[in-house]
């Protein structure tokens, strides 16, 4: 499973890049603060909602620390998709926007 660090992700964001974000967390764990500009789908509900991921684009999955991103990845990736797990997930960020 391709992975990377929340120091690398805010690059890309403040880059010229399009980064797609799919945060897996549950609503009240969203309702605290995402990535600007995350699609928010709950890990549960991944398998019912592919087809609001596109298959043409690379994504980043999220969730609190990197352990349901990785599920949500693997299972994506098990699909056809195109996906990288952030290692370390929003607890990481945190520390990286607070820096």
């Amino acid at each position: 499973m391709k992975e990377i660090t929340t120091k690398d992700l805010a690059k890309k964001l403040k880059g010229e890049e399009n980064v797609n974000i799919i945060d897996v967390r549950e609503d009240d764990e969203v309702a605290q603060g995402k990535i600007p500009g995350a699609t928010h789908i709950p890990l549960g509900q991944i398998p019912e909602r592919l087809d609001e991921i596109d298959k043409d684009k690379h994504h980043y999955m999220v969730c609190r620390s990197g352990g349901r991103s990785g599920k949500a990845s693997e299972f994506l990736k098990e699909q056809g998709y195109d996906v990288t797990n952030v290692a370390g997930g929003m607890l990481d960020w945190k520390d990286e926007v607070e820096k």
